[in-house]
């Protein structure tokens, strides 16, 4: 699963592609230009390297999606709670929850009901 951890400029361009694969890659291009910043060259560049890693595939210069934006979130998730919190997820929530910062009912409701899901598996 580390295979699937992103550097914080390919995530944002991941971003991008789940939002509008399949994408012309120089629609991809424009896109990266406007939303980045980027050269075109650069958006090339990270089009192949994320195809070498298996990310994306671009056939006929179209980008499509390889590994979802949800396996990629997990990843980042479990590494980032395993790296700042010793992998403890009540520890995380406290400090999620610190400094008074209030969960709305419907938030609350939703984790309740994810943590209730959980148990039953």
């Amino acid at each position: 699963m580390e295979d699937l951890k992103l550097c914080d400029s390919d995530y944002k361009f991941m971003m991008i592609v789940w939002e509008h694969a399949p994408v012309s890659s120089g629609g991809l291009v424009k896109l990266c230009s406007e939303e980045l910043g980027w050269k075109k060259s650069t958006t090339y560049t990270v089009i192949k390297k994320l195809c070498e890693r298996g990310f994306i595939c671009n056939e006929k210069a179209t980008v499509s999606v390889l590994v979802e934006k949800e396996q990629c979130q997990r990843v980042e998730s479990d590494y980032f709670i395993e790296r700042t919190f010793g992998g403890s997820l009540p520890r995380f929530i406290a400090a999620f929850l610190g400094d008074g910062k209030q969960l709305s009912e419907e938030e609350a409701e939703e984790i309740k009901e994810m943590i209730d899901a959980h148990r039953k598996k």
